[in-house]
């Protein structure tokens, strides 16, 4: 810039700031940083990881120990059909959490700063979603742990256990961009919280989760045969214990992961830019 320009610009009060050359990949540099800061903050306050500890351990002592006897006869058997299904719903559960923090950063005028920082508009979302990964890892760790101390015996090999795990992962990132947009449109971050679980609770528990489909209602059997996470619970059950045609349950979490990801993603941003 030269002298006078910078003059200029000095005595104009009103004069707008040069932005920064756009540089190649700015968008991903972004949001690790804005990623990196959601993990700081998350082991900092680590009690917010409660819900993908203590959870997904008092869902498998109850549903085996009171339940496995009289659905499957056995609580060995019981806990080998039910973890899988277990590790998918603890992920969709701990996704409703990104929507609840965005939205209690809003409140809190966290994103008045981002807003004044020379980054893309999505960024901050992105970077929540990247940051609440831990919250995943931290879950599939804790489920499989407690699963193998009370019985829990893979069918498969680790590449196929760690697949699993990955296409679990993929699936809850896909789905928080629903919570993403809920936590968007509420003014409350309890109101983010409370429609996300009213939104999650049908898809977890109106799966196969706990019973094989074929006991179920006709009329319910026909949701749980679209319901995402069905697909991703026979996925799961599929890589981890060697069931049949594992490639079509596979397949079909990816393409909803897909759906869910290209609906809602840009949904959220949208409402993220008409509320800042």
């Amino acid at each position: 810039m030269s002298t006078s320009t910078t003059s200029t610009r000095l005595s104009d009060p009103h004069a707008i700031p040069d932005r920064p050359e756009p540089r190649p990949f700015a968008l991903v540099r972004h949001s690790l940083q804005l990623a990196r800061r959601s993990l700081l903050k998350t082991m900092r306050t680590p009690e917010q990881l409660l819900d993908v500890t203590l959870q997904p351990m008092i869902f498998i002592a109850i549903f085996v120990y009171l339940l496995g006897g009289a659905i499957a006869g056995s609580t060995h058997d019981y806990l080998q059909f039910l973890l899988p299904a277990i590790m998918v719903q603890t992920i969709m559960m701990s996704s409703t959490v990104t929507g609840t923090n965005l939205n209690t950063d809003i409140k809190k005028g966290v994103f008045d700063r981002f807003r004044s920082l020379p980054i893309a508009r999505s960024a901050p979302l992105i970077g929540s979603v990247l940051g609440d990964l831990i919250r995943f890892v931290v879950a599939i760790t804790v489920t499989l742990g407690f699963g193998y101390l009370i019985g829990f015996r893979i069918g498969t090999d680790p590449l196929q256990l760690l697949a699993a795990c990955l296409l679990v992962i993929v699936f809850g990132f896909c789905l928080s961009w629903v919570s993403v947009l809920i936590g968007m449109l509420v003014r409350e971050p309890g109101a983010a919280t409370g429609l996300g679980f009213l939104v999650m609770f049908p898809l977890t528990f109106g799966t196969n989760m706990m019973v094989p489909t074929d006991t179920l209602p006709g009329w319910l059997q026909a949701w749980v045969k679209i319901n995402p996470a069905t697909h991703a619970m026979e996925a799961a059950r599929a890589l981890m214990l060697g069931t049949p045609d594992a490639s079509g349950p596979v397949l079909k979490t990816l393409l909803w992961s897909a759906v869910l990801l290209v609906v809602f993603a840009p949904l959220a941003v949208s409402a993220y830019r008409r509320r800042t």
